[in-house]
């Protein structure tokens, strides 16, 4: 898994994605804010990189999302008024943006494969992980997200129903429907071996 970076490219191009174009420059080039951004990106990238990886199951397709995400974020930088609050923006942004691409028609016609064209180094991991994981990916996506924001992010179902923008009876019954269907595919999963 290769960290991300913040590059001179991702600012630019969220510089370029800009609506109004009115970005101020620094004597450097750079924006005022691209220095907090830095830090932010730097701090806090993996993490949502982590998120998008639960609910996509690639990393190459959880890399774009991180760095769409990223970019809609920095370009709203300077309209933030709550910076304490940026990890919760941004993980909505990382959740919307999935869903978004997953309503998207090009998207269901690529074929993906169950063959990575690489394996990362290191060490392997629990196999209930990976089963989970696994399983994971066959979940709807709105059940999904519901999932990945409780469970992995460990938010509330108040806060849940605060990124996706909907009602906590939503949640809630999103939240059984994950749940169920995800135990349906880990029971199939290990009624054939295991796989």
């Amino acid at each position: 898994m290769p960290p991300l970076r913040a590059s001179n490219a991702l600012l630019e191009q969220a510089r370029a994605t800009d609506p109004n174009g009115s970005a101020p420059v620094t004597p450097t080039g750079g924006a005022p804010w691209d220095a907090d951004f830095s830090r932010y990106f730097a701090a806090r990238a993996h993490t949502l990189r982590g998120t998008a990886y639960l609910l996509c199951g690639d990393w190459h397709r959880a890399e774009d999302l991180t760095q769409t995400a990223l970019t809609k974020l920095y370009v709203a930088w300077p309209r933030l008024v709550q910076h304490d609050m940026l990890d919760g923006y941004a993980r909505k942004i990382v959740v919307r943006t999935f869903l978004a691409e997953n309503r998207r028609s090009w998207r269901r016609r690529e074929q993906l494969t169950h063959e990575p064209p690489e394996q990362p180094a290191g060490e392997p991991e629990p196999e209930h992980r990976v089963l989970v994981r696994e399983a994971l990916t066959a979940v709807p996506p709105k059940q999904r997200a519901v999932l990945v924001l409780r469970y992995w992010n460990d938010l509330s179902v108040e806060q849940t129903a605060a990124v996706l923008g909907c009602s906590t009876g939503n949640v809630k019954s999103q939240t059984a429907r994950g749940l169920a269907a995800l135990r349906k595919k880990l029971a199939e999963g290990g009624a054939h071996g295991g796989r």
